[in-house]
């Protein structure tokens, strides 16, 4: 019997990678604007270095970026790339479609929710609030709640332990397969692979359902927790 759902947050409630790159477009413009001599192209590239050897979350992007194309900060260049990166990430965080009806759907249902996020505490809490389900959720667990990261199954067993409910009474959905499915399978939940939300180009997922929508989650758990009504239409190839 399910009676919690799991969610990563990153690419699964909300389409990060989407505001991500059009904050980061914003901020090379007004840092353009504001004197720095660097083609776009070039901007882009360079900033998305330091994430890569940094971490997507990484707070000093600005900082190490400027250091490296001018050898120095200039603040006035830095100043304005943070003003344009705040100003688009406010209107570009956004939920996938559905979420919302998704969340509601469930909870009428009398399920427990969960985030498990690999994200920084305050990060992670700033985009719930942002997107307005802060409220939704019986249990948010992040990077600084364990310090570990998934797969690790620590941060999934916290999250289970908040909600008091058995590991085959949840269900895990996520975008990132090595993560998300590893971490949620080992300890013996379902787990539901979020292809909307996929980066990578994931062939098999390892996931007992991949999903298109997030309303198709709301099938599964009815599903599950009611065999008779059906074949489960999602189970992964």
């Amino acid at each position: 019997m399910i009676k919690a759902v799991v969610f990563d947050l990153d690419n699964t409630l909300v389409d990060f990678m989407k505001m991500k790159e059009a904050s980061i477009d914003a901020a090379i413009d007004a840092m353009i604007d504001a004197g720095l001599n660097l083609k776009k192209e070039k901007a882009r590239e360079e900033i998305f270095k330091v994430y890569d050897a940094q971490g997507i979350e990484y707070q000093q992007v600005f900082d190490k970026f400027l250091e490296q194309v001018l050898g120095r900060i200039d603040y006035k260049i830095h100043a304005a790339g943070i003003v344009g990166y705040r100003r688009v990430r406010e209107y570009a965080m956004v939920t996938y479609p559905h979420v919302m009806v998704t969340l509601v759907e469930l909870m009428k249902r009398g399920l427990k929710l969960a985030v498990v996020s690999d994200a920084p505490r305050l990060q992670a809490w700033t985009r719930l609030c942002s997107l307005g389900i802060h409220n939704y959720f019986d249990a948010v667990v992040t990077y600084e709640d364990t310090e570990k990261r998934k797969p690790d199954p620590e941060p999934f067993e916290k999250a289970l332990q908040i909600l008091n409910v058995p590991a085959d009474g949840a269900i895990m959905i996520g975008d990132w397969a090595e993560r998300d499915i590893v971490g949620a399978k080992v300890l013996g939940m379902k787990t539901v692979f979020a292809r909307y939300g996929d980066s990578f180009g994931t062939g098999r997922s390892g996931a007992d359902f991949d999903i298109w929508d997030i309303r198709e989650l709301v099938d599964i758990v009815d599903q599950l927790n009611n065999p008779q009504s059906g074949n489960l239409f999602a189970v992964t190839e």
